[in-house]
């Protein structure tokens, strides 16, 4: 019987959606300008870091056209965790155990969001850390994962910081700091609450409008424009 499991969980189908997003970028095209992409920008609520035994507990995105924000296109969903004993997490997050408790699972959850991405470019702060937790969710669930090009606006500020501050310039203690409230801080965006999901969406999603108008300002124009300013990871794949 165990034997049977495995050898059918193995080679399970990968679904539409994933293989549909896979197509697509297959020859994705990143010279146009930034205007003609749309974008996700997204951020993730977590019961904690580690991959092997934490969760996700909400999903918050909004989307970006012709580089304004679409508040008429938001996503944002709590979601039902395997295990109710993380109140920890839940205090942070003002999250409370009744709305996880009445959440739907990620079962549920994850073909939603993917379908609200579509082929869209995912934007977010530390990205990276949303997108292995999204990675291990859309592999359970659809057996495969996101391939969408991703933007990280940490970076991108790093970048936006060492132009301004000189490319060998030795800041020491007096390193910025890149956190996603003290940076809306410093450049006067408008704030908003931290630790909810889709709240820090939002708060992202100006910062990328800042820094892109920045950056275009500079002669950055392209989405490729964007990934050769930082080979270092401005931008991620799967």
């Amino acid at each position: 019987m165990i034997g049977q499991f495995f050898k059918k969980s193995r080679f399970r189908t990968q679904h539409d959606l994933i293989g549909k997003h896979r197509e697509f970028f297959k020859n994705f095209d990143q010279t146009r300008p930034l205007e003609e992409y749309n974008f996700v920008v997204l951020d993730t609520e977590l019961t904690g870091m580690n991959r092997k035994k934490d969760e996700i507990i909400s999903i918050g995105a909004v989307k970006i056209r012709n580089l304004q924000i679409d508040l008429r296109q938001t996503f944002h969903y709590y979601i039902r965790p395997r295990k109710l004993d993380h109140t920890e997490a839940t205090l942070v997050h003002r999250i409370t155990p009744d709305q996880l408790w009445e959440a739907p699972p990620l079962s549920e959850v994850i073909p939603k969001f993917v379908s609200f991405i579509g082929m869209d470019i995912l934007v977010g702060h530390h990205i990276e850390l949303d997108m292995s937790f999204l990675h291990d969710a859309t592999r359970k669930v659809l057996n495969g994962t996101l391939v969408n090009p991703g933007i990280d606006t940490m970076r991108m500020a790093k970048g936006y910081k060492r132009v301004m501050l000189g490319h060998y310039h030795d800041m020491g203690e007096m390193s910025p700091r890149y956190n996603l409230k003290d940076l809306s801080s410093e450049f006067n965006l408008p704030g908003f609450e931290a630790h909810d999901a889709l709240e820090d969406a939002l708060q992202a999603a100006y910062l990328f409008l800042f820094l892109t108008k920045k950056f275009k300002a500079g002669g950055l124009v392209s989405l490729r424009d964007l990934y050769l300013a930082d080979r270092s990871g401005g931008m991620t794949g799967e």
